[in-house]
């Protein structure tokens, strides 16, 4: 076994008096016991679950965001997400084929967009000129729940106040204003009882749970009755539901008429494809692995599948590795496959086919402009020299010298690194412009804050786009700013940052500023990394190390070395375990007595870390330990009492943690970081969860005084390196490591990276026309 740094195998310090045997030889459990981060313990039911609880958990609270691949669920037993792209399933079948060349337009108006740029390339940007087509669709969309029109819970747990109107930012001189789209219709998206009801009868007849008509109600809309009957498979568009269990359904309601290559639900299943990928990370997918998996669900001619599923607004086509001007070298608008190349023509590269979701389509080309747009409007402004020359750090120096003539600048660099972006943003409003840093978590924000100097200067950036923290907008709808700093950048999912960009006005400097090494965003895309490898916009890698024992041992896991690391203090220490049992009873010792005594740290600022939440060493399983221990009580509250720490998941990807005060007919009450908090009841069992124990995913972009992380045998499977760096960098003083997997964990940090996740961004990024300035 592969001793960790501050111990050797099988001690502890004396100050840490529950020393274990040195493990056994061979661990007592096995990879085949794995669960990875997000994978649902209740997958292979057979029946959906009846509130979707299990699988908010899965969605919101801990994705199988591809970075932790080797212990993801077999494929077909992961939930699937939120429905997104199922507004082409909601009209009538008759209306198919309207909407389909509705679909058809929208990607000629796309391609006639790649073609205008490759043309502008060596043009001028006309600042804030560039959104059309598909893109300005998204914008519509944004503009209207800025205006009020559209409920801002389709993003956000609690929408914030409508803000005025959004008008075009005005435009620099001698460049066409910047067009206004026309405003979406707002969206009623409570379901009425008469709706659900019919729904609950269709579900009955198909032999369906009746617990899945509100879901199917809310996803699917007021006509979900005649959808699902006109077309079964239309239920793979909730939560939760699996191919298997919407075949029986629709077998039920259609008898003979249906079979596995029904177009409706081949197209079905190539939405469910993409729907899961994007659980995992995927923006879009290889056309040739969807065919590869719908042939692996009895699809006998999975190419003409996949053919029927674009022509039926299910999917967007795209290619990679060719001239983007050129018709689509897979499938052409009129649905035809390309005739074969001319004999003795040169052969041309590969083509990388991807199919994709309409609505991370729209993100991505968005987000594209809107970057393009800020790294072309910017104008130097202020002098920054002075600022520069008195910055606390060579980094620091550099990145302020950087934001000073740049409008897009990537920053990177570990803990320590998060001083550089503090000084830029004292030095911007030190100039007298409206500066402002936003952090992942309400921890981060305080982390911030303090650095910077000023109580101000920091924001959540859910506060900041939901418009409850920041300064507001100005009277052209944009954020009243001149500087944005985003701190923790890797957990931008490319949605998120998509609505972010389009509330900057032009002129505005933004700076994505974050550790590459950790875990990614929980939504789909990989905004920050795309950025850095599209080199599109100056990048600045900080030189300033992360200090202590943890510093050095989390530098190392960086770049894939598990070394051994001086820590007189204790700072790091190993506790060996047999199994997942002993793991359990290691843990509620160290958070409960040894931390506490040795390090005179609270249990409540001891934070766990595990890798899934299912398993015999889970967050779920953890956590009831850990409350037995610190907080014991019935639960009278839902599952919770007065005291117990929780973790509260107001929207997909947002893990906030909290503590539980009191319980009425409101609601649960909870405060979180300082702010008082009602979760109503309705949502108690999908949006709270106990939180002495997190997965890494839920722990990104928080630290505590002390953290424990704990690797039972059964935990092998799912570690990777950014898991490991991610949830080894969690403590601030002292790391503890509950150590079961052996030679694993050395391996997962020497060998098992970052899986790549598929997105579009950076192609998009290296086509548009970037300043002389960026390098």
């Amino acid at each position: 076994m592969t001793a960790l740094p501050g111990e050797t195998p099988g001690t502890v310090g004396t100050d840490t008096p529950e020393a274990a045997e040195p493990p056994a030889a061979t661990d007592a459990e096995g990879p085949a016991h794995a669960e990875a981060p997000g994978a649902d313990e209740s997958a292979g039911a057979a029946e959906p679950a009846a509130g979707g609880s299990g699988d908010a958990e899965t969605a919101a609270e801990d994705p199988a965001a591809g970075d932790a691949p080797a212990g993801e669920a077999p494929a077909g037993d992961a939930p699937a997400g939120e429905a997104s792209a199922g507004e082409e399933g909601d009209a009538p079948v008759a209306a198919a084929l309207s909407e389909a060349q509705a679909e058809l337009a929208a990607q000629r108006e796309l391609r006639e967009k790649i073609a205008q740029r490759k043309a502008e390339k060596e043009g001028p940007v006309a600042a804030g000129t560039k959104l059309s087509g598909t893109a300005a669709d998204l914008l519509a969309a944004v503009r209207a729940v800025e205006s009020g029109e559209k409920a801002g819970a389709e993003f956000y747990d609690s929408p914030a106040a409508a803000p005025a109107p959004r008008r075009p930012a005005p435009a620099p001189a001698g460049q066409p204003p910047r067009p206004a789209p026309a405003q979406a219709a707002p969206v009623d998206r409570t379901a009425s009882p008469e709706a659900v009801d019919a729904v609950r009868a269709v579900l009955t007849e198909g032999g369906a749970p009746e617990a899945l008509a509100a879901p199917a109600t809310g996803t699917l809309g007021e006509q979900a009755a005649e959808l699902l009957r006109a077309d079964p498979w239309q239920l793979l568009a909730v939560p939760g539901v699996r191919p298997e269990q919407a075949d029986g359904f629709a077998r039920a309601l259609l008898g003979a008429a249906c079979g596995p290559d029904d177009g409706r639900r081949t197209a079905a299943l190539v939405g469910w494809l993409l729907e899961r990928a994007a659980l995992q990370g995927h923006t879009a997918l290889d056309a040739e692995a969807v065919r590869a998996a719908l042939a692996e669900r009895a699809v006998s001619d999975p190419e003409e599948a996949v053919r029927n599923a674009v022509e039926e607004g299910v999917a967007l086509v795209f290619q990679e590795g060719t001239d983007p001007t050129e018709p689509d070298a897979a499938y052409e608008e009129d649905g035809e496959a390309p005739a074969e190349a001319e004999t003795g023509t040169e052969a041309p590269e590969p083509v990388q086919v991807l199919l994709g979701l309409d609505r991370y389509a729209l993100a991505e080309e968005s987000l594209a402009d809107g970057l393009a747009r800020l790294m072309n409007a910017c104008e130097k402004g202020a002098d920054w020299a002075e600022a520069a020359a008195a910055a606390p750090s060579p980094s620091a120096a550099e990145l302020i010298r950087t934001a000073a003539t740049a409008g897009l600048v990537a920053h990177s660099g570990g803990e320590a690194a998060r001083a550089e972006p503090a000084a830029l943003i004292a030095a911007a409003r030190g100039l007298g412009l409206r500066a402002l840093g936003a952090a992942h978590s309400a921890d981060g924000r305080r982390r911030l804050a303090e650095a910077v100097g000023a109580p101000d200067a920091a924001v959540t950036l859910a506060g900041l786009l939901s418009g409850t923290e920041g300064p507001g907008r100005d009277e052209d709808g944009a954020l009243a700013l001149d500087l944005l700093v985003v701190l923790d950048a890797p957990q931008l999912d490319v949605e998120g940052a998509a609505v972010l960009v389009e509330a900057l006005a032009d002129g505005v400097r933004l700076v994505l500023s974050g550790d590459p090494g950790v875990l990614g965003s929980a939504g789909a895309g990989r905004v920050f990394a795309d950025v850095l490898a599209a080199r599109a916009c100056p990048q600045v890698v900080s030189r300033t190390p992360d200090p202590g024992p943890i510093g050095e041992l989390v530098s190392g896991i960086g770049i894939g070395e598990l070394t051994q690391v001086e820590a007189p203090g204790k700072e790091v220490v190993i506790v060996p375990v047999r199994d997942a049992g002993e793991a359990v009873h290691r843990t509620v010792q160290l958070v409960a007595d040894s931390v506490p005594r040795a390090f005179s740290i609270p249990a409540g600022d001891t934070q766990v870390i595990t890798v899934g939440h299912g398993g015999a060493a889970g967050t779920r399983v953890l956590n009831e330990a850990l409350k037995q221990r610190l907080n014991p009580g019935p639960g009278r509250f839902g599952g919770f009492d007065p005291g117990d720490r929780v973790i509260h998941v107001p929207a997909p990807g947002r893990a906030v943690p909290g503590v539980v005060r009191s319980a009425d007919a409101e609601g649960l009450h909870l405060e979180c970081g300082g702010v008082p908090v009602v979760v109503p009841q309705e949502r108690v069992e999908s949006a709270v969860r106990h939180g002495w124990a997190l997965s890494a995913h839920q722990a990104a972009g928080m630290r505590w005084p002390a953290a424990v992380v704990v690797l039972p045998g059964d935990a092998a499977a799912g570690l990777s390196r950014p898991w490991v760096y991610t949830a080894f960098g969690r403590g601030e003083r002292h790391l503890s490591v509950v150590h079961g997997v052996d030679q694993a964990l050395p391996h997962a940090v020497a060998q098992v990276p970052a899986q790549e996740r598929t997105t579009r961004l950076r192609a998009l990024l290296e086509a548009v026309p970037t300043p002389d300035a960026a390098s």
